[in-house]
C-alpha cells in the first residue's frame, strides 16, 4: 500500500514530541540532579533506575490493551487524543526541584516522577509506533514512512540539544527556575502533534475485524517469531548505545573537551547532518537490503566514536566539528533502520498465526530496551561516582575523566559491534517478505485461513 507524503508527514510529525521529551531526557535529567539539584551521582542513579523499572509492568500491559481496542476511531488512535495532556503534564514535573534537602527524599520524589511520566508516554507512543505496520504493509514504503518520522526525530533531537541551552544558559543551582521553565515551554510543544496525527491518519479496516488476542497468546508469538527476535536484538542494542551517549555526551564536552559554551554547536551539526543524511540510508535500503544498509552505516558510526575517544581540551574544534559530521551520517542510520526493521515481522507473525500483535511486539521492544538503559545509564553514572568525579569543578581527575571518555567511546562501539552481529543473522529478506505479503493478501481477499505454502520459518 502506497501513502501520500501528506500521510507520512502527518505520521511522522507525531514523533517529534517523543523525540523531543526522550532526548531531553537522556541528555539533561542526569546532569541537571547531580549539577542542579545537587544530588549525588548514586543518588541520581537510584532515582533513575527506580522511576524506569515501572516500565517492566507498564509497557507490555498498555501495549496488550492496544491491541484488543475496538473503536470508531480505529485500535491506536484514540490513545493519542486522550493521552497528549497527561503526556505534557508528567514531563513538567520532571523538571521542578522541590524544597527539599535530603537525597533519600529527592529520590524518591523523582523515581515517582519517573513513573508518574513513563505511564502517561507509553500510553501515547506505543499505540503511535504501532501504526506503522498498519498505515502500509509494502516493504520499501515502511523504510520510507520511517524516514518521515525520523526526519522529525532527528529535528526534535536538534532541538532537545541545542534550544534548552539557550533557555538553561549553565547547569548550576542557581538556574533551576529556568530549567523548570524548560520543562512547561517542551511539554506543551510534545503534546501538539500527537492530536495532529490522531486527525491526519486512518486505520485499516480489516485488522479491526480479527480476533482480539489473549495476553497469553501474543505473548507466546513474539517468542517464536525468529524476525522479531533478531530485529529486537539490533533495535535494542543500537538505543542502548544511544540512550548511553545522550546521557554521557554533555558531560564529555564539559570536562573533557572544555568547551562546554560550544555544546549547542557541537550538537547541532550532528543532527543538522543526520537528517539529510536519512535519504541516503533510504536509497541504500532500496538498492541493497535494510539489513545490508543497517550494517554499513553502524560499522561506520562505531569508527568514529572510537576516534572521538582520543580527543581532548586541546583537540582542534575543526577536527571535533568533523567528528560531528560523520557521526551525524551514522546517527541517521540508528534511526531510521532498526525501526523500517521491526514492522515486518508484524506480518510474519501474522502469515504464522492468522493474528496481528503490534501493540505487544512494540511493548515489548521498548520494554526490553528500558530495561537495558534502566541498567546501563545508572550503571554509567556509577562509574563516574567510583572513578571520581565531582560535580561543577573546574579540572576532573584523570581518573574521572578517563570514566567519561570509557562512557563515549568503547562501551556504545560495544554495544554496535553487538547490533552488527544480530543483522548478519536477521532471517527475513525482501524476497521472502513479499512472498508472505501475497500470501496474506490472498487470504484476506478470500477470507480464508489455509497453510502457507512457504516453509515454515519455525
Amino acid at each position: 500500500m502506497r501513502l501520500t507524503r501528506k500521510t507520512k508527514l502527518i505520521y511522522g510529525v507525531g514523533d517529534t514530541g517523543f523525540s523531543l521529551t526522550s532526548t531531553i531526557l537522556g541528555a539533561y535529567f542526569a546532569i541537571f540532579l547531580t549539577d542542579v539539584v545537587g544530588v549525588m551521582p548514586g543518588i541520581a542513579a537510584t532515582a533513575i533506575f527506580l522511576g524506569r523499572t515501572w516500565d517492566y509492568i507498564n509497557d507490555p500491559i498498555i501495549g496488550h490493551i492496544s491491541d484488543r481496542t475496538r473503536s470508531r476511531w480505529g485500535r491506536r488512535r484514540p490513545f493519542l487524543l486522550y493521552g497528549a495532556l497527561p503526556f505534557a503534564l508528567a514531563f513538567m514535573l520532571l523538571w521542578w526541584k522541590p524544597p527539599l534537602q535530603q537525597g533519600v527524599l529527592l529520590a524518591i520524589y523523582y523515581a515517582l516522577a519517573y513513573i508518574l511520566f513513563d505511564t502517561a508516554a507509553t500510553f501515547v507512543y506505543m499505540p503511535f509506533f504501532a501504526l506503522t505496520p498498519e498505515l502500509t504493509s509494502d516493504y520499501d514504503e515502511r523504510t520510507s514512512l520511517t524516514t518521515y518520522r525520523m526526519f522529525f526525530s532527528i529535528l526534535g533531537s536538534l532541538a532537545a540539544f541545542t534550544v534548552p541551552l539557550l533557555i538553561i544558559g549553565a547547569f548550576q543551582p542557581q538556574n533551576a527556575g529556568r530549567v523548570f521553565l524548560m520543562g512547561v515551554l517542551f511539554a506543551l510543544v510534545s503534546a501538539a502533534p500527537l492530536l495532529l496525527t490522531f486527525l491526519g491518519t486512518r486505520e485499516r479496516e480489516e485488522f479491526m475485524e480479527q480476533q482480539r488476542p489473549s495476553l497469553k497468546e501474543s505473548l507466546r508469538s513474539a517468542l517464536k517469531n525468529r524476525a522479531f527476535t533478531f530485529g529486537l536484538g539490533i533495535f535494542l542494542l543500537t538505543w542502548v548505545a544511544i540512550d548511553i551517549l545522550q546521557a554521557i555526551l554533555l558531560y564529555f564536552i564539559k570536562y573533557v573537551l572544555q568547551r562546554e559554551s560550544q555544546s549547542d554547536l557541537f550538537m547541532a551539526v550532528i543532527f543538522v547532518v543526520a537528517m539529510p543524511a536519512l535519504p541516503l540510508w533510504n536509497w541504500i535500503s532500496k538498492r541493497y537490503s535494510k539489513r545490508t544498509a543497517f550494517i554499513y552505516g553502524i560499522a561506520f558510526w562505531c569508527l568514529v566514536q572510537l576516534v572521538l575517544v582520543t580527543t581532548n581540551a586541546v583537540t582542534p574544534a575543526p577536527f571535533i566539528l568533523i567528528l560531528c559530521t560523520l557521526a551525524g551520517i551514522g546517527i541517521a542510520a540508528a534511526h531510521v533502520l532498526p525501526w523500517a526493521i521491526l514492522p515486518d515481522a508484524v506480518e510474519w507473525d501474522e502469515w504464522n498465526t492468522g493474528v496481528r500483535h503490534e501493540g505487544i511486539y512494540y511493548s515489548l521492544v521498548t520494554l526490553i530496551q528500558k530495561i537495558a538503559t534502566s541498567v546501563a545509564v545508572p550503571l554509567v553514572l556509577l562509574l563516574l561516582q567510583i572513578t571520581g568525579y565531582q560535580p561543577n569543578v573546574v579540572q576532573q581527575m584523570p581518573s574521572a575523566l578517563w570514566g567519561i571518555r570509557i562512557a563515549i567511546g568503547p562501551l556504545p562501539a560495544l554495544m554496535l559491534l553487538g547490533a552488527i552481529y544480530f543483522a548478519t543473522k536477521y532471517p527475513l529478506t525482501r524476497e521472502m517478505f513479499g512472498s508472505i505479503q501475497q500470501e496474506l493478501e490472498s487470504r484476506r481477499k478470500n477470507k480464508a485461513i489455509r497453510q502457507p505454502d512457504l516453509p515454515s520459518p519455525n
